[in-house]
């Protein structure tokens, strides 16, 4: 994954969001932001587990 600069994406991220948002909207979206930028590095380095595992797992068709 490439480096990000982190306060330009911080930056465009609340130019998205309404005027009237709260602090708990941009930590929202924040968290939103963060967790898929790790779940996408976990990807790209093989951190994966695949769905009929994780099913068989906890005892759920396939």
């Amino acid at each position: 994954m490439s480096t990000v600069n982190v306060k330009e994406e911080a930056m465009r991220l609340i130019e998205k969001l309404p005027e009237d948002m709260t602090w708990e909207d941009l930590m929202h979206e924040i968290y939103v932001r963060q967790s898929i930028e790790a779940g996408l590095a976990d990807s790209e380095a093989g951190r994966v587990t695949d769905v009929a595992e994780v099913r068989s797992k906890f005892g759920l068709d396939s």
